[in-house]
């Protein structure tokens, strides 16, 4: 689990900034519909869910950090 996340990790790290926004918009579909399989009771493994949004945090994090480095502190 941990070499699987560390490998997610560095691969993120890898990524230009359209390639991360692209994986976010993946994974904030894949989320939506994990949300929706939930609600109908289709969905066994509701641990998805967690790890799905852990997932979209963990690129919203190297894309803010990616943009600060490349555009400066100027953003708000």
């Amino acid at each position: 689990m941990a070499d699987k996340k560390k490998s997610f990790i560095k691969d993120l790290k890898d990524k230009s900034v359209k390639e991360l926004v692209q994986t976010r918009t993946k994974l904030k579909q894949e989320l939506h519909g994990l949300k929706m399989k939930h609600a109908i009771k289709w969905l066994k493994q509701i641990h998805q869910i967690k790890q799905t949004r852990k997932d979209v945090a963990r690129v919203n994090t190297l894309l803010t950090s990616k943009i600060k480095e490349k555009y400066g502190n100027s953003m708000k």
